[in-house]
């Protein structure tokens, strides 16, 4: 009986696994790396081109400026 719980708890575990590993995570993480990629491209092109860089600001950094 010992033997039949334990080979039920490893078939259990192996399967839960199994189900984890085909999850989107891989997925996730190629799309995070192809962006970066393209952004670090993007970025020696526009330092070599001497080009400013758009930089993103916060709306309440920009209302600050504004009531000035």
């Amino acid at each position: 009986m010992k033997s039949m719980k334990t080979l039920f708890a490893i078939a259990a575990l192996t399967v839960s696994s199994l189900a984890m590993a085909a999850g989107g995570g891989d997925r996730a993480f190629e799309r995070m790396e192809a962006a970066r990629k393209d952004s670090m491209e993007s970025y020696q092109i526009a330092q070599k081109q001497g080009t400013q860089l758009p930089v993103a600001e916060s709306k309440a950094k920009a209302a600050d400026h504004t009531s000035c």
